[in-house]
This record gives C-alpha cells, structure tokens and sequence, in this order.
C-alpha cells in the first residue's frame, strides 16, 4: 500500500507530489494522459519565466521535477475510490450507494480503467474536471452548471479523513500559479497528517543551524559551498539542455472547436 495517491497529473496534482515525495511518503501520481494547462499557448503569468515559457515545456519540467523527488507515475483513469473494507464488486453496487462502517485507517483502494486496482492510505484528488470517482465515497460535491467542485478545508481536506482535494477542483482560480501553490499547500497538510517527521523543505548554506548551535531539523540540509555551485551547474545544464529546442507539439484546442471543424 502506498502512503499517497495522487489522481491527476496537472499543475496541483505535481506540486502536492513534490512535497509529499522529498518528505518521504511513496507517492504514486495516476496521470489521465494530458494536463489542462496543455490548451495553454504560452504560459505568461508564472513567476520566474520573465518572458513567459512552453506550458507543455513547464509541465515536463515540473513533472520531472517530481520524479526526481521520487514520486512514481502510472497513466490511467481512476474509475472509483473507497475505503479497502467496503470495497465491493462494481457489478454488486452502484455508483453512490454508501459502504459498509470501516477503518478510514485502513485506507483507499482505487479502481482504474483496465489496470490492476491500487491502494493507498492517503488520496488527493486533483483531476479537474472529472470528479465521478468520488462519488462512493460522498466528500461533498457542489455543483455548479456543468461542473462539480469538491468542498474542502483551508488544507485541502475532504469531509472524508484522508482524502484531500488540490486546485481547480477544490474551487480554486484558474490560474497555474495559484494551483501549484495550493497544491503545494495539500501536500504539507498529507505530510502534517500523516505524522512525518518534518519541519521545512529547505536546503540552506553550511552553518545556518549548526553555526548557532542547533541540530539541522528534519527534511532540512546544510550544503557546503562547493556542493552549492555543483547543484548551481547541475540546474542551469539542465535548464539549457530543456530550453535548447522547442517544441513540436502544439496546444491542445478546446474540444467544442474541434467538434466545430468536423
């Protein structure tokens, strides 16, 4: 079983895997296939990028990012969420029917479309616009027009203990920075759940703590000044190494012009 399940590949979904995976949970990211963020012809409002940058060249980025964290990927579609004691054949129950009593504890097993089911013990949905899956479970869904939104606490947190929500599903902006930043912010509170022990996600010039006394704390590092300029080099080769060519791809187009060409 792992510790966290995240479900969707986007923005908020690898943001929360970042943080989840350096903090040292097994985190698995189940990837629909292709980001919302994708449509986007130039993604020009994220700080860093002072004349903007690819979007699909920023979520390879990010993704990798992720990997090098440590968090794994699986492409699929999560089909239904429930607790592990009250899983029961689909062909037995439908789809919104509530379960048996159980130990949330215990957590998650999650369907996929055509793939072995999958457990964890946390799960952060972050899929946007889907959000079917969640139905068995009844974390509370508002809807709005066409589209449903999960309601959540100011950590990302679902009526259901350990189940969280990130970014535009748990009606946040639709803005890429706004969904890394709360998807960052969903995955310090499944890291403060889960009990890790953590302080900050900061790496830091040798003797920032041990020079006043004090032990380095939890998920923080002291780097000395040569290993600060090999990881400086290491960055912008990897940088210049992503930014040496551009694409081929390009945007994915909304599907009701698409449907207009036909």
């Amino acid at each position: 079983m792992r510790d966290v399940c995240i479900v969707g590949g986007g923005v908020a979904g690898l943001a929360a895997s970042i943080f989840t995976a350096r903090a040292g949970l097994n985190t698995l990211v189940v990837d629909g296939g292709e980001s919302i963020l994708a449509r986007n012809a130039s993604l020009e409002n994220y700080p860093g990028f002072p004349d903007g940058i690819d979007a699909r060249r920023y979520l390879q980025l990010t993704r990798d990012q992720a990997k090098n964290a440590g968090a794994t990927f699986e492409l699929g579609t999560v089909t239904s969420i429930e607790p592990v004691d009250s899983a029961i054949p689909s062909e037995s129950k439908e789809i919104g029917e509530p379960g048996v009593e159980t130990d949330i504890d215990q957590g998650f097993v999650l369907e996929t479309d055509g793939g072995d089911p999958l457990e964890a013990r946390r799960v952060i949905a972050a899929s946007w616009s889907d959000s079917d899956y969640l139905l068995p479970l009844d974390v509370g869904r508002l809807q709005r027009g066409n589209k449903h939104f999960v309601s959540v606490d100011e950590g990302g947190r679902t009526a259901v203990d350990g189940v969280y929500a990130a970014g535009r599903i748990a009606d946040e902006p639709h803005q890429a920075i706004i969904a890394a930043g709360h998807g960052a912010k969903v995955g310090f509170a499944v890291i403060h759940d889960a009990d890790v022990n953590y302080y900050q996600d900061w790496v830091v010039p040798e003797g920032y703590f041990t020079g006043r006394g004090r032990e380095v704390p939890p998920a923080c590092e002291e780097i000395d000044d040569e290993e600060r300029r090999r990881r400086d080099e290491r960055a912008r080769e990897t940088m210049v190494e992503a930014l040496s060519e551009p694409l081929e791809e390009r945007p994915t187009m909304h599907p009701s012009v698409e449907r207009g060409r036909e």
